[in-house]
This record gives C-alpha cells, structure tokens and sequence, in this order.
C-alpha cells in the first residue's frame, strides 16, 4: 500500500510538473522571507542545558539575585608601571561612567574612594607597619617632592638622599638601583621613546604582574534583538579608551573578557570564514554531484532540490524553536549531508532504470517502486535517530535533532514531489551505457568466499578495542571549546589564577548573614578549597592597630601632603639644578668603580644631557617624573585618612555584588591547583556538592554539564536503538533481518569509540552530535543494503547501490568538512568526529554487511 501511494504521487507530481515546482518554488520563497526576518541565534552555551534540572534551577536562581555574574564585562586594563595603570583605569572608568545609555554600571575593581582610602587597612599588619615607618623616615624628601613637583624639586629629594650617603646613613650601592632606575627614564627621554619613573617600584621592588592590572567590571545594556548582543557595548568601550588616548597617554592596554564578550565572540568564531567555506563546500558538492549523476541536468534538479529543502526546513526551524544555538547551527549541514543522500539515491536508480527502460516517465516510475520503502525506511530511521535526542536534558541537540527530524520529513517528501518534476522538466537524455561497476566483481566474490574471515575479523578487532573504551576522554569545559584566538578567552585563560576572575569557582547562596559565615567556615576546611569569601571579607581585620600607625604617620606627613605648592620654577633654575645634582653625583662617585659609582656617573651624564637639550625634551623629563609622582602623593593623602570599615560603611556597588536587596548572601569558594586541570575541578565541584548541595558556578557546571552530555548519549541511543528496531521490523518482519541491520550500526559505533579512545580526541558538548548522526546515516545505508539484498542482490560493491552509497558518503563527508575548517573549536571538532563516524559508518555498510548477510534467502531469490 505504501510503495503503491509512493507511486501514485510521483506519477501525479509528473503530470502536473509546472505547479510542483512554483509551488514548491513559493513555498521556499515565503519560508525562506521569514527565516530573513527571524534569523536568531543564541550563543549562551548555559542554554544548551534543560533549565529544568535541579543544579540549572540553582545557577539560574544565583543569576537571578546576582544579574551581574552573567551579564558581565570586565575590562583589564594593563600598563608599564601601576601608576600608569592605576591612572588609566581611572580615567576609562570615569569615561564609561557618563555612558548611561549603554551601561547599567561601571565599577573599578579594589578602586574608588572607598578602597583608595582603606588600602592599607588591607594589609597585613607587619606591612602597614614597615610602610608607614618608610614613609616617616621619607618625611623630608616626600615634604619637597609634595610642595615643589617639578625637575628642582627632584633635584633637591636627590640631593637629600646624596646627604645620606655622605653621612654614611646607607652606602652608594644602595643607591643603584635608584639611580639607574632615574637614568632609564631620562635615557627613553632623550631616545624619544615612551618614558615613565614608577615611585611606587622604587619603593617596593619591580611590580607583579597584578600589580600592573586593574579590573573594571562593566554591565552593559545588551541590545538582545542583536546577534551579538554586548557588541554595542564593547565597541563603546574601545571607542571612550581611543577617546582618552589611554595607549599613547599611559601606555595602557585594554583587553575585555567575561560572559557578554566571550558569548559575542562565540558568534563571531562561528560566522567566521562562513561564506568561504560555503562557496567552496557548494562547489565542491556540485562537483561531486556531476561525477555521480555525469549530466548537468541532473545535478540542476538535486541541486535546486536541496536548495529549496534546505530553504523550507531552516525556515520550520525557526517556526519551532525561534533562535539556533552554537550546535542546531549545524543542521544546514545534516540536511545537506543525508539530503543529497536521498537524492542520490533516487537518481542512481533513475539512471539504472532509464538504461533498461529508455522512456523518461517509464524509468522515474519503476526507480520509484524500487527505492520507494528504502528511501522511506532510511528517511524514517534518520529522522527517529535525531529525534532521540528531544527528551533528553541536553535541549542544544534536542533542538538540533527537532530541525533535522524535520529536515529528513522535507528531504524524503522533496525526493519524491519535487526532485521528480525537476528531472521531467529538465528532460535528462538517455543513459547510454550500464552504470553498475564490474571491476569491482573481484572483491565481490573475495567477500563471499571469505566471509567468515571477514566477519570473525570485525568482530575480533572491534572486541579487542573494547578495552580502550573506559578510556575515552570527555571535555565538557564550554570555554575550551571556544577560539583561543578570541581576545575575551585568551584573556580569561591567562588570568584564570586571579582570585578577582573567579575562574572555574564556586558559589553558595545563603539565606542570611549567619549561614553564610557557617557556609564559608564549613567549606574553607575541605582540602579542596583554596579560600572562601563572603561580604565580610571586605572588613579588614586588625583594624585598631593599623589605624593607629596609618594616624603616627598622618602626623608626621599630613601637614606636609596639604602643604600649597611653591611657585613653578623657570626653565634656566631648573638647568642650574639639573648641572649642581650631576656635580654632586660625580663627586660622591670619585674615583671608585663600584656599581654605584658607575650607576651615579651614568646617572650625572644623563643630567647634564638633559640640562643641555630642548625645553621641550626637559618638559617631557618632567612629566615622566612628576605624573606619576601626583598620582602616587594623591592616593598618599588618601590612604592616610583611612576610617575604621564596617558593613555599613562598604560601598553600596561593592555590597549589591554580595548581597541582595532581600538580604541573601553570596559565598564565593575558590579551587586549590590549577583551575584549568579537569581533574582539579571535578573534585572540587564534587567536594563543594557533597558539603553543600545547593552549590552553583562555573566548576558545578563543568562537572553537571559531563553527567548531562553523557546521560543524554545514553538514554538517546536507548531510545533509538530500540524505536529503529521496531521500525524496522514493520516492514522486514524478521528479527533476523533487523540485526543485520543494527549489527553493522554497532560495530560502526564501537569503532568510532576506539578510534576516539586510542587517538585521545576529546567528546564534548559540541562533537557528540557525531552519534545521532551516525544513526541517521548508518540506518540509512544499512536499510538500503538489506532491502537490495531482500531483493536478491549479491554483488554489492559492484552494484549501483554501492556507487550511490559511495558517492552519498562523499557528499555528506564534504558537507561535515566544511565544519571541520571552522576557526571555531567546537563546531571544528564537529566536523572531525563527524568525518570519523561517516568513515566507519561507510566501511562497515560496504564490506561488514555484506558479509554478514551472506547469500540472499530462496524465497528473496525467487521473487528477485
């Protein structure tokens, strides 16, 4: 009864050719209208994960109280010395603060008044303590510095600090460093390079790297009917810091990365090269086509077919799910893959039946009734193995698979409505010759007379490879499969150590102040725990003794930091001070050539240079020095009006990140090792679960989102393993029959498996949709090899099945390559799992199956 309908509506769509076509035709045209208008693809690779799972309730649940750790920019600004850097990130963070119409906030991380103010408060009391007793001892040289900025003011500090060593206070090589430190600057000065004198080195040594970076935490207005939604707000980012001149003024460099740039970024990989790759990948499908089908005309009707296919089924896709995501991208290619499969298919028959039968209408009938069910099973069989996915808790290739189901439906109904009026409309020309491939007849008969080897071969080789699987390797850290070229994730990689990046982290949310301090205390104490950080972290401890040595040294330097300046001085006494500091250098130098005293003499040469060189050249000198000596003097007076810090006195910004207005409270947990190391984060995540279930962030989600991936593969190849089975005994009515086609489809999947386990290549969130593929295309070639055989084939390699199948594998492996020279990680890995499966799915269909089914039954033969 089917293969009957099948028939009959081939024959009408071959009376009635002109409307097939223009209404096959408009309606592309309107889907393809509402695919323009609605094109959506969301990029948060969080939303590949069902929001009904406990743990996703919990994370959206933390996003909900804290909107910012999700709809986060964070600025790193970098720059030569932490004056520099600190002066750039004020003014970038004071430039975005007046865009209200693209930032929701902007705050500087650890900066502002409040930090200004307290940070010493921060240190550890021995610190504060030696810091305050330096400053006491500058006393004098910071007096000068605070009321004469300028080249004679250094001057006169230099020549105090020369008064120390004439009273043997220190010794001349103490003094090295500081003077090769000044003739540096004034060396860049003279070079025309970019010169700066860092106060803050001087006193404390050569800077972290830390110490040369500032973080702005940004939370941007995302424009969301955009498909990079942050990229206002980025480009108005870099646009204020090209404004501020922040690379030429500070040479600062500025780097953005967090959830809104690295999700932006992910679109950006994915679109990358797109239209490159598509061009080349059509070229080369057509190419393929026309070796397959050797006439243009053919290759015009597949091609149109799968155009208008592939046109209607991404416009259903949006009917039904709205917006694509990073994985239901890739159903163009799925579609194209097994699309062409089918129109092959139906072709190849065509073509074998238009060599015996010659009539145009006659040939398309009876290739009809022959791939008819195999076409129908195969599209059947494809279609459950996508949808398999759809109960599953893994909703990115849920939606994948709900758009290539449908796009097996459109592909199957195009192949038998419009594929068949385009080739009447087209009027191909007769086949001249046989298009079966008797060279091949050799292998044929090997396979037969060694069937046995063949299949115990197979078998020995795929068992013998089963121990290999325990070993497969999965990587289901969405950042690692992210362009390590992207700006934001190299970023975020090389500061993952930086507690204020919270990389790879934990997070609690407690219900009141109580039980977060009871959350933190509890979870500092496992061994997989680096620190825990609460709000309460933020009130230094040890105030009181700080505060009094922060109040010794405000009486000794205050009235000095308040002082008014001293009237600038001109360009000919600042001359005469630069000429008397390189005599006193030299003299203190004599005659000794200690490193010292070489330093000194450098130093005095510089000087006199600078005292013979351009006004503009000393200005320049000036500014190297005394710029960062303001900022430096400033943040001085700031410090020292540190207050006592409690809840109530936090900034209301910095409170807002740790507690809601209904009074819940975050506890961030950080990682010990490396937070990079999976194995690292695994067993913190389990560690932080078993103590606190109600944990959330990035390290829960590694590890949820590996028990998700590798649920969801297992409960959907439960569920199409066993739906394929009972598809495909409707029609075939053996069990027999039904293993031979599912026992070919697992040898390919255990092959792909080992092959994966042996090489090392990683499973992920991206490459696992190789399997539902695999089943798709390795039931369809299956199906086809035991319906011919049903029919009393034998010779299959030589058969124009194998040349269909050959050429089908060809056309679905390009259309998977063109993912696998994506510039994006995850949808590359893609492609070679993809490829990987096809190869196995195909040497198991050609050379295992036809082993394994052996001679054709007499009761097949007799009806053949």
């Amino acid at each position: 009864m089917l293969k009957s309908w099948i028939i009959r509506t081939v024959d009408f769509c071959l009376r009635h050719t002109r409307h097939v076509i223009v209404a096959s035709l408009i309606l592309a045209g309107l889907l393809g209208l509402y695919t323009a208008s609605h094109f959506s693809i969301n990029t948060n690779v969080n939303d590949l994960i069902s929001r009904d799972l406990p743990w996703r309730k919990q994370e959206l649940d933390y996003q909900a109280a804290f909107p910012q750790s999700r709809d986060l920019i964070l600025i790193v600004v970098e720059a030569p010395t932490p004056e520099q850097t600190e002066a750039a990130s004020h003014e970038l963070t004071e430039g975005l603060s007046k865009r209200t119409d693209v930032f929701h906030s902007v705050q500087e991380e650890g900066g502002g008044t409040f930090f200004g103010r307290s940070r010493f408060l921060y240190l550890p009391v021995e610190q504060v303590a030696r810091a305050t007793s330096q400053l006491a001892d500058g006393e004098l040289t910071i007096s000068v510095l605070a009321r004469d900025p300028s080249l004679r003011g250094l001057v006169r500090a230099l020549s105090f600090g020369l008064e120390g060593l004439r009273s043997r206070a220190y010794s001349l090589d103490d003094m090295a460093r500081t003077f090769d430190m000044a003739a540096d600057t004034l060396e860049s000065v003279a070079a025309s390079r970019p010169a700066v004198f860092s106060w803050d080195e001087l006193l404390h040594g050569k800077a972290k790297p830390e110490g040369l970076r500032r973080l702005i935490a940004v939370v941007p207005i995302l424009t969301t009917e955009e498909l990079e939604p942050g990229r206002k707000a980025t480009n108005a980012i870099r646009q204020t810091a090209a404004d501020l001149k922040l690379a030429s003024n500070f040479q600062a460099d500025i780097r953005l990365t967090g959830p809104v740039p690295i999700s932006d970024d992910e679109f950006a990989s994915v679109k990358e090269g797109f239209v490159f790759n598509s061009i080349l990948t059509s070229v080369i499908v057509l190419l393929i086509l026309w070796l397959a089908l050797r006439s243009l005309r053919l290759v015009l009707a597949v091609a149109v077919t799968l155009a208008a296919g592939l046109i209607i089924t991404a416009g259903l896709g949006f009917l039904i799910v709205g917006a694509l995501n990073p994985i239901s991208i890739a159903f163009a290619v799925l579609f194209v893959g097994l699309g062409a499969d089918f129109a092959v298919q139906f072709n190849i028959r065509y073509r074998a039946q238009r060599q015996e039968t010659h009539g145009l209408h006659q040939a398309l009938i009876e290739a009809t009734g022959r791939v008819g069910i195999p076409l129908t099973l195969a599209a059947a069989a494809a279609a459950t193995g996508f949808l398999s996915f759809t109960p599953t808790a893994y909703t990115g290739i849920a939606q994948l698979g709900t758009i290539a189901g449908c796009g097996m439906i459109v592909a199957y109904v195009a192949s038998f409505t419009l594929l068949p009026a385009l080739l009447k409309a087209v009027n191909p020309p007769e086949e001249p010759k046989p298009i079966r491939q008797p060279r091949l007849a050799p292998a044929d008969r090997f396979l037969r007379r060694h069937r046995v080897f063949v299949i115990a071969s197979t078998a020995l080789l795929v068992l013998a490879g089963a121990p290999l699987l325990p070993g497969l390797q999965f990587d289901f850290n969405p950042v690692h499969l992210q362009s390590k070229s992207s700006q934001a994730v190299a970023t975020f990689l090389q500061l993952s150590d930086d507690p204020a990046i919270d990389a790879n982290s934990a997070q609690v949310l407690a219900g009141t102040q109580k039980d977060a301090k009871a959350i933190a205390e509890k979870l500092a104490k496992l061994p997989q725990v680096k620190e825990t950080r609460t709000i309460d972290s933020f009130i230094p401890a040890d105030q009181h003794e700080k505060l009094m040595l922060i109040k010794h040294a405000e009486r000794v330097l205050g009235s000095a930091l308040r002082a008014a300046p001293e009237a600038a001085p001109t360009d000919d006494q600042n001359i005469a001070e630069l000429r008397r500091a390189a005599s006193e250098l030299n003299a203190v130098a004599g005659n000794t050539d200690s490193h010292g005293a070489q330093a000194a003499k450098r130093l005095a040469g510089d000087l006199i240079q600078l005292a013979n060189a351009t006004v503009s050249d000393r200005e320049k000198a000036a500014r190297a020095f005394i710029d960062p000596l303001r900022t430096d003097l400033d943040d001085l007076r700031q410090a020292l009006m540190a207050r006592p810090v409690n809840r109530e006195s936090l900034p209301q910004d910095l409170v807002r990140e740790w507690v809601t207005p209904d009074g819940r409270e975050r506890v961030d947990v950080l990682p010990k090792g490396d937070p990079n190391n999976d194995e690292v984060i695994h067993n913190f995540a389990r560690a932080v679960l078993a103590a606190e279930p109600a944990a959330t962030g990035q390290a829960i989600e590694i590890l949820k989102w590996a028990e998700t991936m590798i649920s969801a593969l297992i409960e959907a190849a439960v569920i199409a393993f066993c739906t394929i089975a009972v598809l495909l005994w409707i029609p075939l009515r053996r069990i027999g029959d039904v293993l031979l086609t599912l026992v070919p489809l697992m040898v390919a999947a255990l092959a792909t498996l080992e092959l994966c386990a042996v090489t090392g290549f990683k499973l992920n969130y991206a490459n696992i949709i190789a399997f539902p593929v695999l089943l798709g295309v390795g039931v369809a070639f299956k199906i086809y090899y035991i319906m011919e055989w049903r029919q009393g084939e034998t010779d299959f390699l030589e058969s124009t099945l194998t040349r269909a199948v050959f050429f089908s594998a060809l056309l679905t492996a390009t259309a998977f390559g063109s993912l696998w020279l994506s510039s994006n990680p995850g949808m590359s890995s893609m492609g070679k799992l993809l490829a990987l499966s096809l190869a196995c799915t195909l040497a198991s269909a050609v050379l295992f199956q036809p082993a394994l089914m052996g001679e054709p039954r007499p009761r097949e033969k007799s009806s053949a």
